[in-house]
């Protein structure tokens, strides 16, 4: 059905709109007041008490509000009221008192709260921190809270949203202008301990220190991933410190060409862990396990068989459990680092291998207990969030978010299947495939994911309302994991800096050619999409090959040098094009711009961009519009006024989704 030009700019009376929004309501209307998604999933070191954050919808408008439940009885029962939103649950060591974040006070604005006895009812407030409380950890005594707090002022990553923290509401009226000039006082993230017995609120990071992420290493030190500067653009070359919360003291522990994460201490102080990693995302974070011994000051890397690790979590003084993913699978390990000094490299015995993915927000994760098993949140394309203990011989399922929503999903989202090729130059690469029942071959998207450093796995409809939705309509969606993706150690994630677009394109290119080759794909109906990294790739992809049909790119890059001067994360975009100069002529920043290959470009384009992006600022998506429409090519550019990095409020997101669908529909229709 091709739209006119009027119902293109409104969707809203079409019978596509309708539609969407009826898949949609099939999902999510079964589940309203309940969670519909699980994430931080965090328990008492004896296993006896799981709690995690719940996203829930009452009805489809804005994002979901978020609640605490606890497992109990096969149940999610939940444990906070009040209002708002409520999420990253604590326990005390000793599992007596349940620390939470909650912005019942101020919408967007999360401040600490404290429930004891796991009670549900109303809990008692800490003191307010100055900004937004963005996570925290008790101190091993029990007697102290770590509070990460960003400014109201400070830069949300990309995986958040982008934006600025705490920016759900203002004061100021809508002909304000926005006004920048440096760093304000307001964009920094520090530290603060906070202590229940005397209600003593205190700043334990230095002024003009700022800290990305932090957590205890022992009763009076804290480990934190810091910068000397707040932008965003900073967190890439940020170091991880050793802070005395008394004297304010900072040491430098370890510096690193690429990107730094998850630290997590020993409750003695005597031992560190973090994850040293290629990133493109902050708080998206999988790579090499460096375990540092603060005594003796040695370090080195667990040889993890080739595992990404995504989470860490110190069992005692010298048992370290770890996730992450290794190919399309998660796997999970317990190190043993013994008494004496390290040895240059430690074997981890794999606890699990599992085609599940065990969601975090991006990659898997888990909770230890000291047993040494693991309570995970697992799921699979087809099968909807689960909670389960699994290890030393143990996999029972204690709550499932199944219901009469996810059962429609089941029944019109096909299956999904791991799949695999060789590229030009022989290097293996992995996917999923998603692909409906009935009689192939199928029309294809290729679905290009975020980063570009990234990973699928066969998650509960691929973490993507599309997908399930495109399958329903009778298209295949084939997710790969190019180089550049994780899963398969750091020198394959490494593989992409320096050759954005190069060596990657054809690894999806071929990808495509072995669709085809197996008769899964129709060649005569062929269409990309993707967000972010995605959006790039999709763009350029089109520039590059003229066999694509259709192409949907959002939040997209589609010229570097305006990117530079316009983004908030400048210097990662250089460093991922072979660290060219935009003053310097003929290098990626040019070559490597789809705005520049406008005229090879057949394919009509849909693009899409939230106004209030800071990653990939909208006039990313204009620029490649104006570019097509210039050469005759048919496009429409769709901005989105209230949404930053991706589409993710309703009713947006319908709208956003009917697009999608009404694009590919109309020019490669199953």
């Amino acid at each position: 059905m091709r739209l006119s030009l009027t119902m293109r700019k409104d969707l809203r009376e079409s019978p596509e709109y309708a539609a969407v929004a009826e898949h949609l309501r099939r999902l999510h209307e079964p589940a309203f007041g309940t969670p519909h998604h699980v994430t931080d999933l965090v328990t008492t070191i004896d296993g006896g008490r799981i709690v995690v954050t719940g996203s829930v919808y009452d009805q489809l408008d804005g994002l979901p509000r978020k609640n605490l439940y606890e497992v109990r009885d096969g149940r999610l029962r939940p444990l906070t009221s009040g209002g708002g939103s409520a999420k990253d649950a604590r326990f005390a060591p000793d599992g007596s008192t349940l620390a939470f974040l909650s912005d019942r006070a101020k919408a967007d604005v999360f401040q600490l709260y404290l429930l004891a006895d796991g009670q549900l009812g109303e809990a008692r407030p800490a003191p307010p921190v100055p900004g937004t409380a963005e996570y925290l950890e008790w101190s091993p005594d029990g007697t102290r809270i770590l509070l990460g707090v960003a400014g109201l002022g400070a830069e949300m990553a990309d995986a958040q949203g982008s934006g600025t923290a705490g920016s759900a509401e203002s004061a100021l009226p809508d002909w304000y202008p926005d006004v920048e000039a440096g760093a304000a006082e307001d964009a920094w993230r520090s530290l603060w301990t906070y202590t229940p017995a005397s209600g003593e609120l205190v700043m334990v990071s230095p002024d003009r220190l700022n800290v990305w992420e932090a957590a205890w290493c022992g009763p009076e030190h804290v480990l934190a991933i810091t910068s000397d500067k707040p932008g965003e653009d900073d967190w890439y070359s940020a170091v991880l410190s050793l802070l005395d919360v008394s004297t304010r003291e900072v040491t430098e522990l370890l510096r690193s060409d690429v990107q730094l994460g998850l630290p997590s201490g020993t409750s003695d102080g005597k031992k560190a862990a973090v994850v040293q990693a290629v990133c493109s995302d902050r708080w998206i974070v999988a790579g090499d396990l460096i375990v540092l011994d603060l005594e003796a000051g040695t370090r080195c890397a667990v040889d993890t068989a080739g595992t990404d690790v995504t989470a860490v979590q110190w069992i005692d003084q010298t048992q370290l459990g770890y996730v992450g993913q290794r190919h399309l699978d998660s796997v999970a390990g317990v190190i043993d680092t013994g008494e004496g000094p390290l040895p240059e490299s430690l074997t981890g015995k794999e606890l699990i291998a599992s085609a599940h993915s065990w969601a975090s927000s991006f990659y898997p994760a888990g909770a230890f207990t000291s047993a040494g098993r693991l309570v995970v949140i697992r799921e699979d394309y087809d099968l909807p969030q689960e909670i389960a203990i699994v290890g030393n011989g143990i996999d029972e399922v204690l709550v499932s978010l199944a219901h009469a929503g996810t059962d429609y999903i089941r029944s019109v989202a096909g299956s999904a299947a791991s799949v695999s090729w060789s590229a030009p130059d022989g290097t293996l690469i992995e996917g999923i495939l998603c692909a409906p029942p009935g009689t192939r071959p199928f029309p294809l998207v290729l679905h290009v994911h975020g980063g570009p450093v990234g990973a699928y796995q066969r998650s509960w409809g691929m973490h993507d309302y599309a997908v399930p939705l495109l399958v329903s309509r009778g298209y295949a969606v084939l997710l790969p994991n190019p180089r550049g993706s994780s899963g398969r150690g750091q020198e394959f994630a490494a593989a992409v800096v320096g050759d954005m677009g190069g060596a990657d394109t054809h690894d999806y290119l071929s990808g495509i050619d072995a669709m085809i080759k197996r008769g899964i794909a129709d060649p005569a109906r062929v269409g990309t999409m993707g967000v972010s990294y995605g959006g790039f790739m999709s763009a350029w992809l089109v520039t590059q090959d003229q066999r694509f049909k259709a192409a949907v790119a959002g939040s997209p890059v589609t010229e570097w040098y305006s990117f530079t001067f316009t983004t908030n994360i400048p210097r990662w975009g250089l460093w991922f094009l072979d660290d060219a100069n935009p003053e310097d002529s003929g290098n990626q920043v040019y070559t490597r711009s789809p705005v520049m290959h406008a005229s090879k470009a057949r394919t009509p384009t849909l693009l899409t961009a939230g106004a209030k992006d800071r990653c990939t600022p909208a006039g990313q998506a204009r620029e490649f519009y104006q570019a097509l429409v210039g050469h005759g090519v048919d496009s429409e550019l769709v901005i989105y006024p209230g949404e930053g990095h991706g589409v993710r409020r309703f009713p947006a997101a319908t709208d956003y989704l009917t697009r999608i669908v009404s694009w590919f529909e109309r020019y490669m229709p199953a």
